[in-house]
Formats: structure tokens, sequence, C-alpha cells
């Protein structure tokens, strides 16, 4: 039977600390004078009365975490930050309408990036942080957070872990999976110091600086401007953001490993490898096509195509260029990067390098099976035979995210009839990217769709963001089982 005493325990612990960071944009509110302060006030104490009551009625569970607990609690715990980080939206007037603060929660929390909100300049400031730091918190993972307090309540974390940390397997940096928390953590802060201070110094103000930069390295896309990046005509800035989404959509592991010194572990990894030879590749193809096509400058026309691949591929989705003005080819290629995805274990969403990797290494070995049907011929990854096992998963994801994918753009097509919107809107959703095709391409948003299609995208967002698995299995009969 289900631990549900522990499930809320630990719900009421997460969203004590929600709380705490509703608090945080109010230092903003403050120093601009702006009139969202009690917005943020009124949240935090809803958070926290909740939070407290699921705390003490639950305060004799038993601390075991098994699977199934551990895939409802990482559910339940990013719907209920999403219901209760909306609040600021609709209390302090931004956003009017429940529906359409959820939509933007969620894709906060998700790091999708996709927005509602037609003209995000005259948000107050205290909202425009609060919109970065849900995507900054839900870049590394709520429950990854949690787990590094914890443990020093007693409560193991690793079916957490395993159920929330995106990727086919799961690495840890310590023998203790609280040390590993803490460490992901400890580089996630340090990458987003050092880019606060360089966007300063390349001309953003301090306000903006540090929101792109909480934004940039989850892979969130939320800005503080309309136009996106495109706002700087910096080649300087874009170089910088660039820089930060390839690390953003690193796998985490490999980063610790760079900032420790172990340089030739990181740079032997081989979907690392497969990760810069995809942005390359994509790169090379769109600047050449952007050269011959429309824009003979040749610098601007690399940086245009360094920086739409790399934003796409890990799933941040700022832009500095309407892409959708481009060629059709090239606007084909960029659609086929919203099903990559970055590194298992980086902050990206989508399929992941290392799922596109391992199935293109089965798809080639099939062939050479047919051919010598006798030989034993192993997908191999980073030199070692992969399990059977973990190449079942990857499949079955591949045939459960298309499945998915087809049957929500059919089902989408009732809202929005033109195929290609609807398309865009599933794939971005689903691989938590922030702009997509036709009618929600970078220029635009998702303020004018229906209801009901805001919250069937939001869905779509919480089954990417965990990657499918974590939220169908709640769906099996079988879960609900003894």
């Amino acid at each position: 039977m289900l631990n549900f005493r522990i499930i809320f325990r630990i719900i009421g612990f997460l969203l004590l600390g929600e709380a705490f960071t509703l608090l945080l944009p109010l230092l903003f509110s403050l120093i601009y004078g702006e009139a969202d302060c009690l917005a943020f006030l009124y949240s935090a104490a809803l958070c926290t009365v909740a939070g407290v009551v699921l705390w003490f009625f639950s305060r004799k569970a038993r601390r075991v975490i098994g699977k199934r607990e551990g895939f409802l609690i990482v559910t339940l715990v990013w719907v209920i930050f999403s219901l209760f980080g909306s609040l600021p939206f609709l209390l302090s007037g931004a956003v009017p309408h429940y529906t359409d603060a959820f939509f933007e929660t969620m894709s906060g929390f998700t790091t999708t990036g996709s927005t509602v909100i037609p003209d995000v300049e005259i948000l107050p400031h205290g909202i425009l942080f609060w919109r970065s730091l849900i995507q900054w918190l839900g870049g590394m993972g709520i429950i990854v957070l949690g787990l590094a307090i914890l443990p020093a309540f007693g409560i193991g974390g690793m079916q957490l872990f395993a159920a929330e940390v995106p990727g086919p397997t799961t690495e840890k940096l310590s023998p203790r999976i609280a040390e590993t928390a803490r460490r992901l953590w400890l580089i996630y802060f340090l990458f987003t110091g050092a880019e606060t201070l360089l966007l300063w110094v390349g001309g953003m103000s301090f306000f903006d600086a540090v929101n792109h930069s909480l934004t940039t390295l989850a892979t969130g896309g939320f800005s503080t401007k309309n136009a996106s990046i495109a706002y700087w005509d910096s080649p300087f800035i874009h170089y910088v953001i660039i820089f930060f989404m390839i690390l953003a959509g690193t796998n985490f592991s490999l980063s610790y490993c760079m900032v420790t010194g172990k340089y030739k572990k990181a740079f032997s990894n081989e979907e690392f490898r497969y990760y810069l030879l995809f942005i390359s590749l994509f790169t090379v193809i769109i600047f050449l096509g952007l050269l011959l096509s429309s824009q003979p400058d040749v610098e601007k026309s690399f940086r245009d195509a360094l920086f739409q691949v790399v934003s796409i591929m890990t799933t941040t989705g700022y832009v500095t260029t309407n892409y959708l003005t481009w060629i059709p080819i090239l606007v084909i290629l960029l659609f086929s990067l919203f099903f990559f995805g970055g590194s298992a274990g980086s902050t990206g969403g989508g399929m992941k390098i290392m799922r596109v990797v391992l199935l293109m290494k089965d798809s080639y070995y099939e062939l050479r099976r047919m051919v010598h049907p006798n030989a034993i011929i192993p997908v191999r990854f980073n030199k070692r035979a992969v399990p059977d096992y973990i190449i079942t998963n990857v499949l079955a994801f591949f045939m459960f995210y298309f499945i998915v994918f087809v049957f929500s753009t059919i089902i989408f097509t009732v809202f929005e009839p033109d195929l290609d919107s609807a398309m865009g809107a599933v794939a971005t959703c689903l691989g938590n990217i922030g702009p997509g095709l036709g009618n929600f391409g970078p220029v635009n948003h998702f303020g004018h769709l229906h209801e009901i299609s805001k919250w069937f995208l939001a869905f779509l967002m919480l089954l990417g963001r965990l990657e499918l698995f974590t939220v169908l299995v709640l769906f099996s009969p079988g879960f609900w089982k003894k």
C-alpha cells in the first residue's frame, strides 16, 4: 500500500521551501517601489499554511520511500508547486485569469518558456524575477533541491532522484545522494554567478543579467524583453549566452569533472562528443544556408545559426532572430532539433542526446545483425556494452514520445486547425523548448488559445519535463494495486 503520510510530509516540507522562495522577489519589488509586494506576501502565507498543515498531520509517517511513492511525489510536487507558484501572477493582476497564471507557472517550473503574456516589459520587476526564479528552480529540479536537505530528517531519496533526474541513467557524484545533490547545486550556483557577471560587464543592466543567467542555466528561455535576446544587438552578449547554454545542456556530472580539473574524463565522454558534433553539424549547414539565401554578413549568419541551433537543441528557447523567415529547409532542420534535447543529467528537455545516439547505434547494428544473424553485436557506449534493458527502455521511450506527439497533435488541431502551428505547439511543449512554428513562433505567444488547450499543453509540459514514464505510470492500473 502506498505510504501516503510520507508523501504528504515531503510535499509539506517542499512547500515551506517554496514559501521562502516566494519572499525573494520582494527585494526587487521594494527596490523599484512597485505594488506587487502584497501579492508575494499573501502567496507565501498561503503556501506556508499548506506546508505546515501537511507536515503536522503526517508527523508519524513511516520514513520509507518506495518507487511508487517516488513517482507520485515527483509528479505531485511539480503540479502543487505550479498551483501555488501561480498565485503572485494572479494576485498582482499581472495575469488576471487563473488558467493563464497556471500555464505561465507550469511553463516556468518545467523550463518550457512558452508564455501567454503579450508584453512582458510592462510587468513589475518582482513578477519578472519570479518568472526567472521558477525556471531556475525547475531547471535543476525541485526534488534535487529537496534531496540536499531531506536526509537530515531521516528520509532517503534515491527513488526521488531516479524519478526526477532527466535521462535514461542517473549518475551520482558521491555514494550519498544528498552529497550528489549539493554538488550539483554548487555547480549550478557557480555557473549562474559567472554568467551574471559577464552579462553585466557586457552591457546588460544588473537586473537583466541576473534574470537571463537564471533562465539560461535552467535552459528555460523566459526573458525580461519582448524581443528576447534580440533586444541586445551585442555579439559579446550573444556568445556569452551561447557558451552557458552549451554548459547547461551538458551533463552536470561532466561539468563537475571540468571544474575539478578532470578534463580528460569529460572530453572522453561519448555523449558529450556527439552533443558537440550535432551542434557543429547543424550550425554549419544552417550557416551556409543563411549565407547563400538571405544573410551575406558572414559573422551575423554564423552567430544566428549557432545561437538558434544551441538554443533549440538545449531546449532553452531564446531567439536572436525570427527563424520562421528563413527558407523552409532551414526551418525544417531547426524543427528536427526539437526532438534532440540536451545531454542526460542536464537541465535540458527533449529526448536527450544519449537516447538519440543509442537509437542510431542500435538501428545500425540491427542492419549488421541481419547480414550476420549468428553474430553477437552489442551496442556500446563509452566503450561499454549497453545492457539490453536500457536499449529496451530507450526504444519504449522513443515509441511513447512519438505516439504522444502524434496523438496530441491530432487532438490539438481541434483548437488550432493550422497543422504547422499545432505540430509546433505540441513539439515545443513536450520538448520544453518555448517557441514553436506558425502561430506559436518566436515572435508570438500562447495567450489567444482556448482555456482547455492551455491546460492540455501544460500537461504536455509536465509530461516532457518528467520524461513520460514518471507521469504515465500513474495512469497504469497496476500502480495503484498492492
